[in-house]
């Protein structure tokens, strides 16, 4: 099909959930997308996050195949041994007892919160059952993550939505303090406001929550589905943090752009989730955690990790020097390889030039870009895309 086909057919059988520009990707490779028209672009969205490996990774790619060819479904009514490996490799590396496997960002947040509820029961003769989330996080689209997602926008028309949940603002111990009550089981917190506008938790924030939990006896969530695995120049985000929680959410990248999700949880929690409680029919497959293992092994790499961070320190230098000199970049912000900017101008009519000129970004607000790239970035690229925003400031 041609562009104008798709666009049309698009426009005629789809449920209309995105706003898409007028073009068709066609293939990847490495850092870069093509389009069915032959234009190349260089790429600072990783399909938000989740090309960790960029496109066209070749043990990536023999992992895919030599899987397919044995075992590609089976549901969890059998053992793999996929699965059960690549669930080992995430315990050995983090706090956690186990893992619960899933397929999505927002399944891993619906699992988290029932776990959540389930120890809220069991553990009080008063069962615990609120939930406290932050103002402007972002957690997911189904009902439950929905529910704990503190932007309104999402919330219009969809309502009622979850009962039992609580808004503190983010940032603010004073906040959570006064919107605690006795019936609070759990605090869910992103360890950096991704779709909120790119704002990292102070180390004073997450400290000060993980007290609070431990004082009164609630369970601490981190949802790092977008910020974990590596971007943060650590493996998991909590690690940069040096703050553990009790459960996580992970899903985006860990399936090298399969459908791959998991909570991890400590087995305080685990011990009272059993057969029947929850369960996901695709979670977990063979095909997508065989890649999942093959993603871990190269995330968790020591050298991996540490051209993340100095990479990372170089997008942020490269765009702190850049609003130095322009105006219009009102404020950078940011850790390891995820950048949010505010700028005077709208975020959407920003992203449009960078695509003209050969460069993919999204945003993170009205007037906040986002820049999110494979984490194989290097420094030349970097360098492209600062330069093409020089030039569009310019041109503005």
């Amino acid at each position: 099909m041609r562009t104008r086909e798709v666009i049309e057919a698009e426009a005629k059988y789809l449920v209309h959930t995105y706003s898409r520009p007028p073009f068709v990707l066609e293939r990847g490779n490495g850092m870069h997308l093509f389009d069915t028209e032959g234009n190349r672009y260089l790429d600072f969205v990783s399909g938000i996050a989740v090309n960790a490996l960029g496109y066209g990774d070749y043990e990536i790619l023999e992992t895919i195949s030599g899987q397919a060819r044995n075992l590609i479904h089976t549901s969890n009514l059998f053992y793999t041994e996929p699965q059960v490996v690549l669930a080992k490799m995430l315990v050995e590396r983090s706090f956690a007892d186990r893992v619960f496997f899933c397929n999505s960002g927002a399944e891993a947040v619906e699992a988290a919160l029932k776990f959540a509820r389930r120890w809220g029961h069991e553990n009080f003769s008063s069962p615990k059952v609120r939930i406290l989330a932050m103002h402007n996080s972002f957690h997911g689209r189904t009902y439950g993550a929905l529910s704990v997602t503190g932007q309104n926008k999402y919330h219009k028309g969809f309502e009622p939505l979850l009962p039992g949940v609580d808004f503190a603002h983010f940032n603010d111990l004073d906040s959570v303090k006064k919107v605690l009550t006795p019936q609070t089981c759990a605090v869910i917190v992103e360890p950096l406001q991704a779709e909120g506008g790119v704002v990292p938790a102070e180390e004073e924030f997450l400290r000060g929550l993980r007290e609070l939990c431990d004082e009164r006896g609630m369970l601490l969530i981190f949802d790092e589905v977008q910020f974990g695995l590596a971007r943060s120049g650590e493996l998991f985000a909590y690690q940069h943090y040096g703050v553990e929680p009790d459960i996580l959410t992970l899903a985006k990248p860990l399936g090298g752009g399969l459908p791959l999700g998991a909570v991890l949880v400590r087995e305080e929690v685990a011990q009272y989730i059993g057969p029947g409680d929850h369960a996901s029919t695709f979670g977990g497959g063979p095909l997508v955690c065989s890649v999942g293992i093959k993603v871990l092994e190269k995330l968790s790499d020591p050298k991996f990790l540490m051209r993340v961070r100095e990479n990372g320190d170089y997008l942020h230098d490269r765009l702190r020097r850049l609003q130095a000199r322009r105006s219009e970049v009102k404020e950078v912000r940011g850790i390891g390889l995820i950048a949010g900017v505010d700028t005077e101008f709208e975020a959407k009519a920003l992203v449009e030039e960078f695509r003209k000129r050969g460069v993919l970004v999204c945003t993170a607000g009205s007037n906040t870009l986002r820049f999110l790239p494979p984490l194989i970035v290097e420094r030349r690229h970097i360098d492209e895309v600062v330069d093409v925003f020089h030039e569009i400031l310019e041109q503005t």
